[in-house]
């Protein structure tokens, strides 16, 4: 019987189709083809992504310092091995980089024709200072910082296929964000995550399509953003800043109808309590100007009804939503106090019909049932003539009865009222 030689076919493979299946890989089973045979021994060390994360190690006890003296091993050895390029990097497990080994690591991805750049969440005593290199890789389309410090170089001439950029414990000032911002021509997502050294923040990019602020900040501009859609601003405190970041005119006008008045085109609206309160000051139209003509999704986060400001802020922007279909609110009013009359008798006052035309899902979160809670709730049954579902669930306690809702009346017959609670 003639005798059968047995083909490699896998090592005979092209190196982009190897790439292409070690990549998909964790990193540490990638590492571990090395002893597959001589030719094997080193072809893991020159793959095009390498992905920091949890998988990478075998001992899950290890403390942040030996995590990132492992990470170093792994790092050590494609610095002597790899040959061609490293499209993305991605620091993603919990360690303790030493700043010098994570800069001279960047030089080297800097020189490699880096594409896709990402920190994620890491133990920091002090931010370490993002080198200069990077900022020469034309080729990033995708670049997420965390706990980092840095400023723009003067020979900077943007990031030309940079579409997506992420900033998280960053220290940054005012300029140089605006600035950075500006140079990215193709950008289109943004986020802003609890960010150190901002008084105000000031948005301009002609491509970008959706955004995200969870930081705080004095003041904010929005203007020149014609594709912007969906915009998510969360704000934990208010802070007014009245000095630099805008004329005394700007300063006199509503900062709702300054900072949402020129975002016509936006789709989905995510926007939190203490941001109504930014908004309401001075004084708040009962509707813009302007309308939301296109905004499908409106949701509200921890609003306070007990708020005249962020209350008059959410019935405008509900005027001004001809063509919403659905609405989510949820509060941060955990416990059932006085409530304020002028508030009660505001609601009582408004009436939203032809406002909400489309209206179709509500979903109302963590509600005590108190007066000013009930009479919103009754405001938007009365008010929504297509309304399918509205969601009522109840911080802590026994659910809303339906009798309770039977009371009320519905400009849509159809509309179905789910009462749970937490």
């Amino acid at each position: 019987m003639e005798k059968q030689t047995r083909m490699d076919r896998i090592s005979n493979l092209p190196w982009d189709v190897l790439d292409t299946i070690l990549v998909h890989l964790p990193l540490k089973d990638a590492a571990r083809t090395s002893i597959l045979s001589s030719k094997w021994r080193y072809k893991w060390t020159s793959l095009s992504q390498f992905v920091f994360d949890d998988k990478c190690f075998s001992n899950t006890s290890l403390n942040k310092a030996d995590r990132w003296d492992e990470i170093m091993k792994i790092i050590h050895r494609v610095q002597t091995y790899h040959s061609g390029p490293i499209e993305k990097f991605k620091l993603a497990a919990y360690c303790c980089p030493n700043h010098l080994d994570l800069d001279q690591w960047m030089h080297f991805l800097a020189e490699k024709g880096i594409k896709e750049f990402v920190l994620k969440e890491f133990y920091f005593i002090r931010r370490f200072k993002f080198p200069h290199c990077l900022f020469s890789c034309q080729q990033l389309t995708h670049l997420e910082l965390y706990g980092c410090t840095f400023k723009l170089p003067p020979e900077f001439q943007g990031f030309k296929c940079l579409a997506r950029l992420q900033l998280r414990q960053v220290y940054i000032d005012n300029d140089t964000l605006e600035n950075l911002i500006l140079q990215c021509p193709v950008l289109e997502r943004l986020i802003l995550l609890k960010i150190d050294g901002l008084t105000y923040i000031k948005i301009h990019n002609p491509n970008l399509k959706h955004l995200q602020i969870d930081t705080e900040f004095g003041n904010i501009f929005l203007e020149n953003n014609p594709r912007l859609s969906s915009i998510c601003i969360h704000l934990t405190s208010v802070k007014l800043e009245t000095n630099l970041s805008c004329s005394l005119e700007e300063w006199k006008a509503c900062n709702l109808f300054r900072v949402l008045g020129c975002l016509s085109g936006v789709k989905r609206l995510s926007l939190s309590g203490h941001f109504l309160e930014f908004l309401g000051t001075p004084n708040v139209p009962e509707r813009l100007p302007e309308r939301f003509n296109q905004l499908m999704a409106l949701e509200l986060r921890e609003i306070s009804l007990k708020s005249l400001n962020e209350v008059m802020v959410f019935l405008s922007i509900l005027h001004s939503s001809p063509n919403l279909e659905e609405l989510s609110i949820s509060h941060r009013d955990l416990e059932v106090g006085s409530y304020d009359r002028p508030i009660v008798e505001f609601l009582n006052s408004k009436y939203l019909l032809g406002s909400l035309n489309r209206l179709q899902v509500v979903r109302i979160r963590g509600i005590m049932v108190s007066r000013p809670e009930w009479e919103l709730i009754k405001l938007l049954l009365a008010s929504s003539p297509v309304l399918k579902t509205m969601t009522v669930v109840k911080y802590r306690g026994s659910r809303i009865p339906e009798s309770m809702f039977l009371q009320v009346d519905r400009a849509s017959e159809n509309a179905k009222i789910i009462s749970l609670t937490l």
